[in-house]
């Protein structure tokens, strides 16, 4: 009897433990004058807009048509099983990104002139993300310049 006892009262503390993981979503996002949000000064965020290199992660480039890029980019994320996108408007996406407890916010803002797309990436809880923010923009940077038109 003890370890069923054990069970429910370990699935009662994960479970009010997750929300607290996830955390709410932040109301300081979006782009405004071609500018994201800057980062926090905790290490578990990346922009290609940041100034400090602890920050700083390179935007995603691209050649030809913007807006060809930009729907390159929404196909690659819609792809990913761990992202979903919460909010779309013209050259602007905002989407969630989660693993097994924890739920991060990503930006994507295109930039016609400079012929990339900024990105940022934050955990919405805790410190430190061991660098799994960097990591996945990385993994998203690569399956969108694989998946750029041969010319």
């Amino acid at each position: 009897m003890k370890f069923p006892m054990r069970r429910v009262m370990l699935t009662g503390m994960l479970a009010g433990l997750l929300p607290a993981c996830v955390g709410g979503r932040p109301d300081n996002l979006g782009a405004r004058n071609g500018t994201l949000s800057p980062c926090p000064s905790s290490p578990n965020c990346v922009s290609s807009q940041a100034t400090d290199e602890r920050h700083r992660i390179a935007p995603l480039a691209f050649r030809g048509d913007p807006d060809r890029a930009f729907t390159r980019l929404k196909q690659v994320l819609g792809r990913r099983d761990d992202t979903k996108i919460i909010e779309e408007q013209a050259g602007y996406l905002r989407v969630e990104l989660r693993t097994t407890f924890f739920v991060d916010d990503g930006e994507f803002l295109l930039d016609r002139e400079q012929r990339v797309i900024h990105v940022r990436s934050a955990s919405r809880v805790g410190y430190s993300d061991l660098g799994k923010n960097r990591r996945r923009m990385e993994e998203i940077r690569r399956a969108f310049t694989q998946a750029e038109p041969k010319s």
